[in-house]
């Protein structure tokens, strides 16, 4: 189904022109509109109707683009985001990206076309979603993850800190051969958290082998795979620190079909402190990131932004902190 965007690239013009000309605005030359029209007409482009509708309320709808809808971190982060935007009079749109740049891109489009107050987005860190938004000068601010090469209102977590601390707490409980399990290159939070991993092991004077970190896509299908793949070696790693807690129920899942069990046979840590994570057995040590508290910073860095912030772009980091659990005690 072809987009605002095909259609701008084949009119040749910005997707806020093709916006404009199909809305009827009459501050678009009507040579250029006649064009845009004709592409749309060419490419079979049909507005959103739903979006459409929405656009009778623009000045009081945020859009909230996030890479997973099912992972309890963006969930709660979502949640933190409408409390914000409720109290304020404001509705929010969730869009699910699949950490996909094509389809964050699409959602990007979408939200400019419609004119939405505000966009907050978890980038995925890859595409041209970041230019888009920079050219549109629309309200917009990135949490969990910068926009790539644009400056502008962030919230993040330092997470190359908790993944030091993490990886110093493994050290710590006596496991020596440490591997990580961590996102795709390119995705900040991913880079970040295996740059804490080998800092933490640096501290601690252990080799950060690279042949004990597999890098995957932020999903337990993946991790599953890099877990028996580390675990089947002949030398395998004595413990794990993991990426996010999706990644974690594929590590799980391997380890019980191995009949490996956390703690004593390997120490497990993981990002992400999910509901599910005390009740396992054994229960599950986890680096807890505030992310409904992410999100109510976010929020607030938009609505300020909104109604009319001229300071300049801000970042605000918030710490994450170590739960021990009985997954990285040996002893337990």
């Amino acid at each position: 189904m072809s987009t605002i965007s095909d259609v701008a690239a084949r009119a040749g013009v910005s997707t806020a022109t093709v916006s404009r000309a199909l809305n009827g605005k009459s501050t678009v030359d009507p040579q250029l509109a006649a064009r845009v029209r004709a592409a749309a007409a060419e490419l079979g482009y049909r507005p959103n109707g739903p979006a459409r509708n929405l656009r009778r309320q623009e000045t009081v709808v945020l859009t909230l683009i996030i890479s997973d809808v099912a992972n309890p971190f963006f969930t709660a982060m979502a949640r933190g985001v409408e409390d914000v935007a409720h109290a304020a009079g404001y509705s929010v749109v969730l869009c699910n990206s699949d950490d996909d740049p094509a389809k964050e891109r699409a959602y990007v489009d979408i939200a400019v076309q419609e004119r939405m107050a505000g966009i907050l987005v978890s980038p995925t860190g890859r595409g041209d979603s970041a230019g888009v938004l920079a050219a549109q000068g629309a309200p917009v601010v990135a949490v969990d993850r910068p926009l790539p090469g644009t400056p502008g209102d962030t919230v993040l977590v330092d997470g190359a800190l908790a993944a030091r601390q993490a990886a110093e707490h493994l050290v710590q409980q006596g496991y020596s051969r440490i591997g990580c399990i961590t996102g795709p290159s390119g995705v900040p939070t991913a880079d970040e958290r295996l740059a804490g991993y080998r800092a933490g092991l640096r501290a601690a004077r252990l080799p950060a082998a690279a042949d004990l970190v597999r890098r995957c896509e932020f999903r337990a299908q993946g991790a599953y795979r890099a877990a028996l793949d580390l675990v089947n070696r002949d030398d395998p790693p004595d413990a794990l620190l993991i990426g996010n807690n999706a990644m974690a129920i594929g590590v799980l899942e391997a380890l019980a079909e191995l009949g490996i069990r956390p703690g004593r046979e390997i120490g497990l840590i993981a990002f992400d402190d999910a509901p599910w994570a005390a009740l396992l057995d054994p229960p599950l040590s986890v680096v807890s990131q505030p992310a409904y508290d992410m999100g109510t910073a976010a929020a607030q860095l938009l609505l300020e932004r909104i109604g009319g912030a001229s300071t300049a772009a801000r970042t605000v980091t918030l710490s994450a902190h170590l739960i021990p659990r009985a997954s990285s005690d040996p002893h337990a």
